[in-house]
């Protein structure tokens, strides 16, 4: 296997977030990145700034039982007051999540918490989590990103954001307690099954497709989840934990022993779709699903056989332990090939232009306006697949327009004040080519010097 020098650029740009003016150019990058997985925060101030989920949560049990209690012509009004609520606390996550990205000593396991928010992705497209969003991002992955795979998978799907997209607080058992109650009062009205979440954790979260599960898989599968809920709702089970986010109700749980993918879970209520989540979070198909998602992520759009095969390796014999999978990641000599086989999204884009700027914060609401506008709006893809990761999809002339119009207003914004001839070779040590710089020297103002420097073919890649 062929080896490269280690590039400070692809540390910066590929691994991190984008260099800033005045960053030192790590003499070893490696192990630069590797240090920065004992120096990560898992909750820095920009984020300590913003609600807790427990609080999320009770904030939308209290609106449930307003409007459980309200008259009839009342209830539109409390409802959009708590989505009005609910939309401040997303434009501050968002907000919050830029300040991070733009301050932060680690960007690698930033980079990290992006890559498993996506991958677990929610959609504020669905208005009823629209407060509840960012705290996944910030309450149940931040916290395990640097732990067992199978730790941020349980945090993950008993979100009460995920619980509420993937409507499993809706699922009951047909022939469960609550199932048969609810058939005896309105047989026309009986609420039973959903299989979302089931799916989504098979499909995008754990085995991949085309991994060998079946529809009965699913059904079977959702069937073990039933009972699986937010807490509230003193109809649907006894009260709650002091702070809990999550409740397993034992009258919404289909009885019975579950058959998945060839195994057999006995009766044993919530422990029944635990143990199932145990062997979907080991199995060699969620080790190689996910080796090819973060080779996809870090080094190219098709990643090399080999190095997937190496991740799903590690992966196994760990037992998803994800640190010892980042660090064969960040030694492979795939990783640090001579290149930029990646196309920025648009927040890579937007945020490695900023930083490149030396920008600290950005108000909220320009943050999320910024995103809109480049096409990849915070929390919002649209689907639980999440963001695509490959060029075709926003490589565009559209998409790549957008970007010209940013670069030019935040060239506006600088105005003379950045050089971007001197800039260029901070921000893209080891990178800028001689055209680029060329026409940089060529440029006919510093501004659009500035605007040429963040959509030159070095910049637009990591």
């Amino acid at each position: 296997m062929r080896t490269f020098a280690k590039n400070p650029a692809i540390a910066l740009n590929r691994f991190g977030l984008g260099a800033r003016p005045g960053d030192t150019i790590p003499d070893d990058p490696s192990r630069w990145l590797l240090a920065q997985l004992d120096a990560y925060d898992p909750r820095p101030a920009p984020i300590a700034s913003l609600a807790r989920t427990p609080d999320l949560v009770e904030a939308w049990l209290t609106q449930q039982r307003a409007v459980r209690q309200a008259p009839e012509g009342e209830r539109a009004a409390i409802r959009e007051t708590y989505l009005r609520r609910g939309r401040e606390e997303h434009l501050a996550a968002v907000g919050a999540r830029m300040d991070q990205a733009l301050q932060t000593s680690t960007p690698l396991v930033e980079r990290l918490v992006y890559f498993w928010s996506n991958h677990f992705a929610v959609s504020v497209d669905k208005v009823q989590i629209v407060a509840m969003a960012g705290s996944l991002e910030a309450d149940a992955i931040r916290p395990h990103v640097l732990g067992r795979f199978e730790d941020l998978l349980l945090a993950c799907v008993r979100h009460p954001a995920m619980l509420l997209y993937l409507d499993q607080a809706q699922s009951i058992g047909p022939q469960s307690v609550a199932g048969r109650r609810a058939g005896m009062r309105d047989a026309q009205r009986q609420r039973g099954l959903n299989e979302n979440l089931a799916r989504e954790i098979l499909e995008l979260h754990t085995l991949g497709v085309r991994s060998g599960y079946s529809q009965a898989d699913v059904t079977e599968f959702a069937r073990a989840l039933t009972g699986w809920t937010l807490p509230g709702d003193s109809e649907r089970g006894a009260g709650n934990a002091p702070g809990a986010t999550f409740r397993f109700v034992p009258t919404l749980h289909e009885p019975g022993a579950r058959t998945v993918l060839g195994r057999t879970y006995a009766e044993g209520g919530e422990q029944q779709a635990l143990g199932i989540l145990h062997d979907m979070a080991t199995s060699a198909a969620t080790a190689r699903h996910v080796a090819t998602k973060l080779a996809r992520h870090f080094v190219a759009d098709e990643p090399p056989p080999a190095l997937v095969q190496r991740l799903a390796d590690v992966f196994l014999r760990t037992g998803g332990d994800l640190p010892a999978v980042y660090r064969e990641l960040l030694t492979a000599p795939e990783a640090w090939e001579p290149g930029q086989p990646k196309f920025k999204s648009p927040w890579d884009w937007g945020v490695s232009s900023l930083r490149a700027l030396g920008r600290t914060q950005v108000p909220p609401a320009q943050a999320a306006a910024l995103m809109n506008q480049l096409g990849q709006p915070v929390w919002r893809p649209g689907s639980p697949a999440g963001y695509d990761d490959v060029t075709a999809t926003w490589a565009a002339p559209d998409a790549l327009l957008r970007r010209v119009e940013v670069a030019q207003r935040l060239a506006g914004q600088a105005g003379n004040a950045v050089d971007a001839r001197a800039l260029a070779p901070q921000v893209l040590p080891g990178s800028l080519s001689r055209d680029t710089a060329d026409a940089l020297a060529r440029a006919d103002s510093g501004r659009t010097a500035l605007a040429l420097m963040l959509v030159s073919p070095e910049f637009l890649r990591r």
